[in-house]
């Protein structure tokens, strides 16, 4: 059976046939994103002949929740089985203010990042607008989140790098902004990207496109050659030059995002040359202190280095240390990856995803 999510009203409408008066598209648009039905049959709107022949033969395609594990701040990590029997995983943060979820766009992830246990997966496949969409609808479903109601985040920093997916990151975009749909504010998305320099100029072009942060975790290309292999490709300067050259809309600032770890990139130095690299962009800085797990041979930074690295920065550029969330079911940033882990009653059972996103607290509403 062909699955219905991911694709748009038009793409609707051309399934149902230029028979059918072109609001039934509209109709059953609004019942998969906004209603967020699970089967077709609950589509009401729809006249139950029509509603019967489209069972036949589709479904919508929603991903299925295998597992999900919670920590004691209030994340919830879920471990989301697709059709082809993969999985990947989503984080839901709650706040006082507002919801944070943390999405997938691959099934693996090819950067390979050396801090990053989600880099020793490499990649599986790239998840299709459906399924990256369909991990915002379950969440929402499970939370009950209305963005009409309340605010809503949404970061795709999960497993994948997204500009190595970027006509489906793009497509389910443009399906997560819809009005008409699932409803989110494009100014509450966030792409997180390690450098991939000729995609940030196609995401550049978009006209709908989320707002975009990139990983940039050192000051000179011989540590981000070693920290992020990609680097090798695309240095410093060029990726810098990208950033300059990027059209940023009147709301919106470019975001960098800098793991700290201890004796690689956490000095005076390295802070003073970071200021030195982005001062002059209109930009956020996120410190990320190393969230250690199995298989990564770095450690975290001392809170007084942190600290004493936040201070020289956010002379010149706001800059805010996120607070991790979850970490207590490997739910904090970098650590996202699937593992066996015998005995694992913490984390749910033999077979477990560690999952991993921090969210800062300490960044303004």
């Amino acid at each position: 059976m062909v699955g219905l999510l991911g694709l748009d009203a038009d793409e609707l409408a051309a399934l149902l046939g230029a028979e059918l008066p072109r609001y039934r598209a509209r109709q059953l648009c609004y019942a998969i994103y906004r209603q967020r039905v699970a089967d077709l049959e609950a589509v009401t709107p729809l006249p139950l002949e029509l509603r019967r022949k489209l069972a036949a033969t589709y479904r919508i395609g929603l991903p299925e929740i295998e597992r999900h594990y919670e920590s004691a701040d209030g994340t919830r990590r879920y471990l989301l089985r697709l059709e082809d029997q993969r999985t990947v995983e989503a984080v839901f943060m709650p706040g006082a203010a507002h919801a944070t979820l943390c999405i997938s766009t691959q099934v693996g992830c090819p950067a390979g990042c050396r801090f990053c246990m989600t880099g020793a997966m490499g990649l599986e496949r790239n998840l299709t607008p459906g399924e990256i969409v369909g991990q915002v609808i379950v969440l929402m479903r499970e939370h009950n989140l209305k963005p009409d109601e309340q605010r809503v985040n949404l970061v795709m920093m999960g497993q994948g790098e997204p500009l190595l997916n970027l006509p489906n990151v793009l497509k389910a975009t443009r399906l997560l902004t819809d009005p008409e749909g699932v409803g989110l504010s494009l100014r509450r998305m966030t792409l997180s990207t390690v450098g991939i320099i000729p995609k940030i100029h196609e995401l550049a072009q978009a006209d709908i496109r989320p707002k975009l942060a990139i990983s940039l975790h050192a000051t000179t290309d011989e540590v981000r050659r070693r920290l992020v292999p990609v680097a090798r490709r695309y240095p410093l300067e060029q990726l810098l030059e990208a950033c300059r050259r990027y059209p940023l809309r009147s709301w919106e600032r470019l975001t960098f995002e800098y793991v700290l770890i201890r004796d690689v990139n956490d000095t005076e130095a390295d802070a003073r040359r970071l200021v030195k690299l982005i001062g002059q962009l209109r930009a956020t800085v996120n410190l990320i202190p190393l969230n250690p797990g199995p298989g990564i041979p770095y450690d975290p930074p001392t809170p007084e280095r942190v600290l004493a690295f936040q201070a020289i920065v956010q002379r010149s550029l706001p800059c805010f240390i996120r607070k991790p969330r979850g970490q207590d079911i490997y739910a904090a940033c970098g650590q996202l990856r699937r593992m066996v882990l015998a005995g694992d009653n913490q984390a749910g059972g033999a077979i477990s995803t560690l999952a991993s996103l921090s969210v800062n607290r300490t960044m303004p509403e």
